[in-house]
């Protein structure tokens, strides 16, 4: 029976893929800690593990398809909301099978990921898998804290409803207050921005947000600075993400001078 990826493909492996290119770097990190023999090629945004020794075929955006082609691959691994529909149709019409994962929740990164390993794969699920479901088991503090996590400046735009990055933060006891509105990752103006948080936290990517750029625009307000892999990466960090973040936000409230 041929396997199917997250969006139901059908992706025809006729033997354990034993070349793999990744264009996500949660995987690329994944892949390269539980089996980096497989793993021929990855982007430039892969910068986990830090000795990462592949070759680079551009960026999740704008991939080399054609040098991806020319490293004759097994399988090719792409997400959904970070790769673009039409290189994997490019791909997939040049011959190489495409796995396309859709993470929106920690469960939906845990089930998809040990799908990837057991079936696409064809490896055993990975202790850091494991430790990883079972560091994020437990219920979220109460009561929730509201908060804002903006991934851009200049147009401010923050994280928003059925993303992977808002259910790990509703796991760690915020409410995000633009979860409401339409848009995943909603623009605000600066008065949106502020407007009844009681917490925010900027992670260092996609946006660089650093102690000189970000934090003047919440006067008053708790800034939590997190690091982006925990909170917006769903492979080997999901193990140590949780006690990483929830030490960051308490530093953050520590920190704010009593009023």
């Amino acid at each position: 029976m041929t396997p199917a990826d997250d969006l139901g493909t059908a992706v025809p492996l006729a033997r354990p893929p034993r070349r793999v290119v990744s264009l996500v770097p949660s995987l690329t990190e994944a892949v390269a800690v539980t089996c980096s023999e497989v793993l021929v090629a990855a982007t430039e945004w892969c910068t986990h593990p830090a000795d990462l020794a592949v070759e680079r075929v551009r960026g999740t955006k704008n991939p080399n398809v054609r040098r991806i082609v020319e490293l004759a691959p097994d399988l090719v691994l792409c997400n959904m909301e970070e790769n673009r529909r039409i290189d994997v149709d490019r791909l997939r019409a040049a011959g190489i099978p495409v796995w396309v994962t859709r993470i929106e929740t920690v469960d939906d990164a845990l089930a998809s990921l040990t799908r990837l390993f057991t079936v696409a794969l064809g490896v055993d699920r990975p202790a850091w898998l494991a430790e990883a479901a079972a560091v994020w088991a437990p219920p979220p503090p109460t009561p929730p804290r509201d908060a804002v996590i903006p991934i851009w400046r200049n147009p401010w735009m923050v994280v928003g409803r059925d993303t992977f990055t808002g259910d790990l933060a509703a796991r760690l006891g915020l409410r995000l207050v633009h979860a409401d509105r339409p848009d995943r990752y909603p623009r605000l103006t600066e008065r949106e921005l502020t407007a009844g948080v009681d917490l925010a936290v900027l992670p260092d990517e996609p946006y660089v947000f650093t102690r000189t750029d970000g934090p003047d625009a919440f006067p008053g307000i708790p800034v939590a600075l997190v690091e982006g892999r925990s909170l917006t990466w769903y492979g080997p960090s999901l193990a140590t993400a949780r006690q990483t973040l929830t030490r960051q936000l308490a530093d953050a409230f520590r920190a704010q001078p009593s009023s």
